[in-house]
Order: structure tokens, then sequence, then C-alpha cells
């Protein structure tokens, strides 16, 4: 012992030691803690990293499924046998497939935000806008013949049938070329 020691009664020695014992014990305790803390965070790191990797499946599984949908809206929609054009508030072209583009007898670029109005002979355009109004004052599904055409030259009849969307408030039109159905009644 020091000469510190020994000027010490047993009693403060004594205590002394204990207290140098309790810190080496803290330490150790300490470093166990730390120890056991890591391993704790290690453990939540590795799961938290393993739910993101299933999430991240899940996300790839519904890219998929959304790229199948996307495929499958494409070829029912684009490619479709009948028209189908989406109409703004103001007739103004906001969508269209494959087969209304061939209707109008134009590029399916270059009619959008045109006006619909512009394919019609003279004598459809009243009847267009009496269709139009009543689609958007009665939220009821309508229909109409209509005569599609260029200054006076005829492109074909179509049998429109149209309604509005709820949640955009545009009018979709589905469009069925009847010209040789109406050769054959006229005949």
């Amino acid at each position: 012992m020091s000469k510190i020691d020994d000027n010490l009664t047993e009693k403060e020695t004594l205590r002394l030691k204990a207290e140098e014992k309790l810190k080496e014990e803290q330490i150790y305790m300490e470093n166990q803690l730390r120890e056991s803390d890591t391993k704790k965070l290690l453990h939540e790191l590795q799961v938290h990293q393993i739910e993101l990797e299933m999430q991240n499946e899940e996300l790839k599984e519904a890219y998929d499924t959304m790229e199948k949908a996307l495929r499958k809206y494409t070829m029912l929609y684009d490619f479709a046998p009948m028209a189908y054009i989406t109409l703004n508030y103001e007739a103004l072209i906001r969508d269209l497939n494959f087969t209304s583009a061939e209707l109008l007898a134009e590029k399916r670029f270059a009619l959008l935000n045109t006006s619909f109005r512009l394919f019609l002979l003279e004598e459809s355009k009243s009847v267009f806008d009496r269709f139009f109004t009543k689609l958007y004052a009665n939220n009821t599904k309508e229909s109409c013949t209509l005569m599609l055409g260029y200054k006076d030259k005829l492109l074909c009849h179509v049998y429109v049938e149209g309604i509005v969307s709820d949640d955009d408030r545009n009018c979709l039109l589905s469009m069925i070329d009847i010209t040789g159905l109406k050769k054959k009644i006229d005949v």
C-alpha cells in the first residue's frame, strides 16, 4: 500500500477498495451493455433490411401487375375495332383511339385538342349539339346518328353513344361506322 493508504483506517481502506472494485464492475457492465446494445441494434437493422427487401419485392410485383394492366388497356382501347373518343365540355378532342383517327381520316396526334365539330357535316352539327347538351344536362347515356366529313364531303355515317364521366366531367364517346348498313337500308 501507498503512503496515503497507511494514514487511512482499515474502514476507509476497505471503502476505497470497494469503490475501485465497483468502478471496475461498472466499466465491465458498460462494455457488456454496449455489446448487448450493439447486438440489439444489429438485429434491428437486419430485420429492417429484410422488411425493406420484402417491400421492394411487393413493389416489383405491383409494378409488373400495373404494366400488364397497361398493356391490356392499350390493346382494349387503342386497337379496339370500335372508335373511342374523349371530349371535354367544349367538344375538344382530349383522347382517341386509332379507329377514331381512321374514321376521321387524320393522324391521331393531329386530332388532339381540335374541335370534334370540325369533322361533322353541316346537317349533323345541330344533331350533335342537342346530343352533347343532353349528355351534360341529364348525366345519362345518350345516342345519335351523325355524318362525319369535311366541307360537304361525306366520310361516313356513325352511330354514337356517349356518357359524361363522374371524375373529370369529360364526355366519353363510342362510335360505330354504319355506312354499309345505311347503304343496305337506302337500297
